[in-house]
């Protein structure tokens, strides 16, 4: 990987490795041909990505949004959810703005942002939290997810960090939010949570 100006990363020509985690050391990332071809950039976020990322996160979001009210009823959706597009909206904007508390890495391809991923960092425990990830839905499963949580890794792992841990959802639409966090050397352990509405 080749540090820019702007504290980002994009894949060095010259190298396979993207990470040393041990946890990532065997997960099969992009090829470095494929990265090229898809000038793949991370780097920081900027104050001028978050409409972009809102954007995306919406257009990815929709069905994952959508498969939890199938999954839970209509009545019991709406009691978590009233408006999931305007709290979403709220939660990235606030993530993007409050610095220094949650670190934000922003994809791009071909300088479009596609995709970003938001963590934090506890010292105490010493275990870093992915909170956020999304890929615009034209950018998904072409390993852009994946990219994001080996980078991630590696940057938790260099601040200090001995764990990694994500939560996402066991439903059909999380799948792909799945596959990546196992490409990235993440282990499932299967919980479930229960609603009954009242």
């Amino acid at each position: 990987m080749v540090r820019h100006r702007d504290g980002g990363w994009e894949p060095d020509a010259r190298t396979a490795d993207y990470v040393s985690l041990t946890s990532a050391q065997d997960c099969s990332t992009l090829s470095r041909e494929r990265n090229h071809l898809m000038n793949l950039h991370i780097r920081p976020v900027r104050d001028t990505d978050v409409e972009d990322l809102v954007r995306l996160s919406l257009l990815a979001w929709a069905p994952v949004f959508s498969s939890f009210e199938q999954v839970l009823g209509h009545d019991i959706y709406t009691l978590i959810w009233p408006d999931w597009r305007t709290s979403q909206r709220d939660g990235i904007e606030t993530v993007c703005k409050e610095g220094g508390k949650t670190t934000v890495w922003v994809a791009e391809v071909d300088g479009r942002v596609v995709g970003f991923l938001a963590y934090q960092l506890n010292a105490q425990d010493k275990t870093g939290e992915v909170q956020l990830l999304a890929v615009h839905p034209e950018y998904q499963n072409l390993g852009i997810g994946t990219e994001l949580n080996i980078f991630a890794l590696k940057e938790m792992k260099e601040s200090g960090m001995k764990m990694a841990r994500v939560e996402t959802g066991g439903d059909p639409s999380h799948a792909p939010a799945r596959r990546s966090y196992e490409k990235a050397g993440y282990t499932g352990l299967p919980l479930v949570r229960y609603y009954k509405d009242l």
